[in-house]
């Protein structure tokens, strides 16, 4: 029964999410607005849809643990898992504004993140801060795609087609698209939180673990199917962005909004501050010094992106189920990550040094 529940809410959610945006998108479209304004805002927090419908559902219900800890999970999933699936099935390109601006912010808002939740919560202004430093992110990726505005033209059509603005369907539909798409993200995520709950009861782990892992791996499907999918089609910088856009919406949007939603702020736990939070920091610094190193990611860096974050769950499972002494070692676990984060690093950077000295034929 909870299997189905957990199954039943998250297709609830991943279907939601994508009528949702359709219907959403379509009807914007026929009111004029530009594709690149509806790619850069609803397309592209679509694929976030259910991060935010769990998180501020957790964030109503007063469950603090699955509301940051999905959000958390999320980021670290994001890059590990779904970059490297997707680098072993063939090396990524990593666009040059990635490595300019993206993925420096998504570091300055993961330290941000943790800079906030330092006191042990992250209060309802606090929120307000990122939600607010995410318009302002909107609008800056809406100016420079305004300057290449066939481009942003070109990535809006790949999703809907060419031919969106001229379909002379009904308004009745596009709305009946949205409404269906709401209302099942909705039941969704009132269904998928309910049986992570109750799993995370039958096996005697925390609601945080259950956040952390199930919850946000089951949200970031759609980031898996648009990543792998834009993998497998060569399309291998769409891979990457997505990723990496998905990462910083997760924490203007979906931490921000499940802050402004609840009654008194999100509560963060001393093992999100004092584990999941720096990995979740580590993990994000990572990705500049593999980006840099030939605008790619390679398969072996994939690899180790996904053994990576086996390593983190087991260690997350094993933890929750070890004796509270067992807690004392997460600053050993911590400065393990650091150190294979500075190994890798190293080897990273040796193999770019390598390169360079090798002439060009």
């Amino acid at each position: 029964m909870l299997v189905l529940l957990l199954l039943g809410g998250l297709g609830a959610l991943v279907l939601g999410a994508d009528l949702f945006v359709r219907g959403v998108s379509r009807i914007a479209a026929r009111l004029g607005v530009p594709p690149l304004i509806i790619g850069l805002t609803v397309v592209a927090m679509g694929t976030s849809a259910p991060e935010v419908a769990i998180s501020v559902q957790g964030a109503i219900d007063g469950r603090s643990g699955i509301a940051i800890g999905n959000a958390v999970g999320s980021n670290i999933f994001n890059v590990l898992f779904i970059l490297g699936l997707s680098a072993l099935i063939a090396p990524l390109a990593v666009a040059r504004q990635l490595i300019r601006l993206d993925v420096p912010l998504m570091i300055v808002l993961s330290l941000l993140s943790l800079g906030l939740a330092w006191n042990g919560s992250i209060e309802r202004w606090e929120g307000g801060l990122l939600l607010l430093l995410g318009v302002v992110y909107i609008c800056f990726l809406i100016r420079q795609a305004a300057r290449e505005p066939a481009v942003a033209d070109d990535e809006f059509a790949r999703v809907y087609g060419p031919e969106l603005k001229t379909r002379r369907r009904s308004w009745l539909i596009d709305l009946v698209l949205g409404a269906i798409g709401l209302t099942l993200l909705v039941l969704g995520c009132r269904w998928f939180v309910a049986g992570a709950v109750s799993v995370a009861r039958a096996l005697e782990i925390s609601e945080l673990v259950i956040g952390l892992t199930i919850v946000a791996a089951g949200t970031s499907l759609p980031e898996v199917a648009t990543s792998v999918v834009a993998s497998i089609r060569g399309e291998r910088d769409i891979a990457v962005g997505n990723v990496i856009g998905s990462n910083i919406f997760n924490l203007v949007l979906v931490i921000g909004l499940s802050s402004v939603i609840a009654p008194a702020g999100l509560t963060v736990s001393e093992q999100v501050l004092r584990f999941d939070l720096p990995i979740m920091i580590v993990v994000a610094a990572a990705c500049l010094p593999i980006f840099l190193t030939g605008h790619r990611i390679d398969r072996w860096e994939g690899g180790l992106f996904l053994v990576s974050y086996l390593i983190y769950v087991a260690w997350l499972v094993v933890e929750s189920l070890a004796h509270p002494a067992w807690l004392g070692s997460r600053t050993v676990a911590l400065a393990i990550a650091v150190s294979l984060l500075g190994v890798t690093m190293a080897v990273v950077l040796g193999r770019s040094a390598g390169r360079a000295r090798v002439p060009s034929a």
